[in-house]
């Protein structure tokens, strides 16, 4: 928290043009050297690694999958919506995860199998999560809570919804966030319209998945790691319900996945 909110934050451009700054850097130093002091033959991959551990890591089954700062742009304008993410990928899927929110101190952790939690740093203490059913009117129509980006996917959102327009009350949360609001039963779904790679998903797709919930390809498949030449992630949901007849509700058929390549 040492940049944030303050005129010392220093913002450099990367080759693909997004933006990087301090504490992105310091973020990524301490958690590899944190790890590294656990347990140090696990390779750990970052947003912000070399470009070497980019092709070492197609050879790897275990490794940690970070992102030290996601939410940069929103750490940029001041926002408090960013996080940590850092996620054990076994297998090319997540079995362990943690994603702290520094603003307010809390964490949100799972493990496969054993549950998904919520712990504020100042008290300690952990509550087991869980995903909501789909809200309903009188009329037994779904009244869902929805989360976007500021940055991305709002021109084929609309499309995505299908019949859900008009029953729904759309919000925007920067970060891994939005998967863990969805965790905590806040809201229903987060359609991610638009370019993410993998270290912003895999912490919280566990958290959500432990919860109840689901992180999903636009074919209702979860999302897998490690399995392709990039790090970009495909068009993708997240929803919190998965009794609900989200195939019927929204116009998957008429919208084609657009693969996040570049």
């Amino acid at each position: 928290m040492t940049y944030f909110q303050t005129d010392q934050i220093f913002v450099q451009k990367k080759s693909d043009q997004s933006p990087v700054t301090q504490a992105d850097m310091a973020s990524h130093h301490e958690i590899i050297k944190q790890l590294h002091a656990v347990d140090c033959t696990i390779p750990v991959l970052s947003e912000e690694s070399l470009e070497s551990d980019l092709i070492r890591r197609k050879s790897w089954s275990r490794y940690w999958l970070i992102d030290p700062l996601d939410g940069t742009k929103e750490f940029i304008h001041g926002r408090r919506e960013f996080t940590v993410n850092i996620a054990l990928i076994e297998e090319n899927s997540p079995t362990l995860s943690v994603v702290y929110a520094p603003p307010d101190d809390l964490f949100y952790f799972a493990e496969r199998g054993k549950g998904a939690f919520t712990r504020h740093k100042l008290n300690g203490v952990s509550q087991a999560l869980a995903t909501r059913r789909v809200p309903q009117n009188a009329n037994g129509e779904p009244q869902l809570t929805v989360l976007n980006s500021r940055y991305s996917g709002h021109d084929r959102l609309p499309q995505l919804l299908g019949r859900l327009k008009g029953k729904t009350s759309e919000k925007q949360v920067g970060s891994s966030l939005k998967v863990c609001l969805i965790a905590e039963g806040k809201a229903d779904l987060y359609p991610r319209l638009g370019p993410t790679s993998e270290w912003d998903t895999a912490a919280a797709q566990l958290v959500l998945e432990e919860a109840g919930g689901q992180v999903c390809s636009l074919n209702f498949e979860s999302l897998r790691y490690n399995l392709r030449d990039h790090l970009k992630n495909d068009d993708f949901i997240a929803l919190g319900d998965k009794q609900f007849d989200w195939k019927n509700w929204l116009n998957i058929s008429g919208l084609s996945s657009q693969p996040n390549h570049s």
